[in-house]
């Protein structure tokens, strides 16, 4: 079977990008997403020395922080579209079931009295939109992209109806929303960060005021924190994931269900069953996702909380290219201009932003003429150009951009993003049986 997935298809081989890039392609995982993290932590440093006062909270220890945890629901949902996916099924429904994570998550915390059970709750939840979504996609041979339409108009209509069912006699709740639900408990990494004037290692070389090194410390030691146990599981489900996926007898079979269910089936593989198990575990994972936005951002469960995020989680699946790493990195680039939206009142920082864009996008530029990739090189120099003049000629940022930032990073990394993007072989396909 391990033959089967790792014959190479014509996608899988490597392109013609030579140089320092293609030697950057070759190094190890980790050294590859560690070494993109110093160049943009620089990159950041050097727009901030530029830009000038009111631009430091591109790197500030609370910016760090709520990067974190706006992150954690995109990186969720899209490990959920990445177990779905790989199992052969498009998950448009991800949003429908965050919407009901948030629901049960917040009904499991005050009805139980305990956040862990709010967890559980939440993850239910989401598995029982994803088990809807297997059942039409899987059983029934329902198109992917209509059952999962279905599922996020079904999914606000359902949480309504409960909430005037359950929340509507409860004290503090209402149609829209809960009683307050609290989170689980919060720590601060002992010696590299602390609070509340207490001494810690990231916090004393954030006071020297270093060029870039101080940067880094602060950013780290925000990072640190208040550490959600909330957000300890969903960075650690990022490592298990890939090991279900990649190292596990489970694993392999769900990713032939998503790459050639047929040779799986001749080898005696029981398609239905690993999709079933895909897409269930995808909906768990995204109410998971809806319950971290309840529980932890928002201490309370109001209609129409996710913000779109279930969406976003699908493109920082697309962007890690079905991985569990890309979708990490993916999420922490998509949650940061939230993070800025929130904290920069004044606009200057989302000023800054539009020069840190507008260099990436010259970055971009150079590499697509070198690649020989035209109509790359002419989208990514407008853009940088449009990047640069705005930049120059505002002082602060618009009220409205903030709010449209993350969407348009979105779009963004997309667009330059998708020539380099591998799907598995038969995600979307409908499959049945002897076909």
């Amino acid at each position: 079977m391990t033959d089967v997935l790792t014959t190479p298809r014509p996608a899988d081989t490597p392109d013609d990008d030579a140089g320092l890039f293609a030697k950057y392609l070759a190094l190890p995982g980790a050294i590859r997403w560690m070494t993109a993290a110093a160049i943009g932590m620089l990159l950041l440093s050097i727009v901030q020395e530029i830009s000038g006062e009111g631009s430091s909270v591109l790197t500030e220890p609370g910016t760090s922080g709520a990067m974190l945890r706006f992150a954690v629901p995109i990186l969720l949902a899209g490990l959920g579209g990445l177990f779905s996916e790989r199992a052969g099924v498009v998950n448009i429904g991800l949003e429908g079931m965050m919407i009901l994570g948030t629901w049960f998550g917040a009904w499991g915390t005050v009805n139980f009295d305990s956040p862990w059970a709010g967890l559980v709750c939440a993850a239910v939840g989401g598995a029982l939109g994803g088990l809807l979504h297997a059942v039409a996609t899987v059983s029934f041979g329902v198109d992917h992209i209509i059952s999962g339409v279905a599922i996020n108009i079904l999914a606000p209509g359902l949480t309504r109806f409960l909430s005037d069912q359950v929340f509507s006699d409860w004290e503090g709740g209402s149609i829209t929303q809960s009683p307050r639900a609290v989170g689980l408990p919060k720590f601060d990494v002992p010696v590299l960060a602390g609070q509340g004037g207490s001494t810690s290692v990231l916090g004393d070389i954030d006071d020297r005021n270093l060029f870039f090194v101080s940067d880094v410390a602060g950013f780290l030691e925000g990072a640190l924190q208040s550490l959600s146990l909330y957000t300890v599981i969903a960075f650690a489900l990022v490592p298990l994931s890939g090991f279900v996926l990649w190292r596990t007898r489970l694993g392999l079979r769900i990713r032939i269900c998503g790459e050639r269910p047929e040779a799986g089936e001749s080898l005696g593989v029981n398609i239905y069953l690993h999709k079933y198990i895909g897409v269930v575990t995808s909906g768990a994972f995204a109410g998971v996702a809806g319950g971290f936005i309840a529980m932890e951002l928002a201490g309370i469960y109001r209609e129409g909380q996710t913000l779109g995020r279930g969406y976003i989680g699908l493109a920082a699946l697309i962007f890690g290219n079905w991985r569990p790493g890309g979708v990490m990195l993916g999420s922490l680039l998509f949650g940061y201009p939230f993070v800025l939206a929130l904290r920069d009142s004044a606009g200057l920082g989302t000023r800054a932003l539009l020069l840190v864009i507008g260099i990436a996008l010259i970055a971009v530029l150079v590499f697509s003429v070198v690649n020989r990739k035209r109509t790359d090189s002419i989208i990514a120099g407008v853009l940088a150009l449009a990047m640069l003049i705005w930049w120059s000629q505002s002082s602060t940022a618009p009220n409205w951009l903030p709010n449209t930032m993350p969407y348009a990073t979105v779009l963004l990394v997309l667009v330059f993003m998708s020539q380099r993007l591998r799907m598995p072989a038969a995600d979307g396909q409908i499959y049945r049986k002897g076909g």
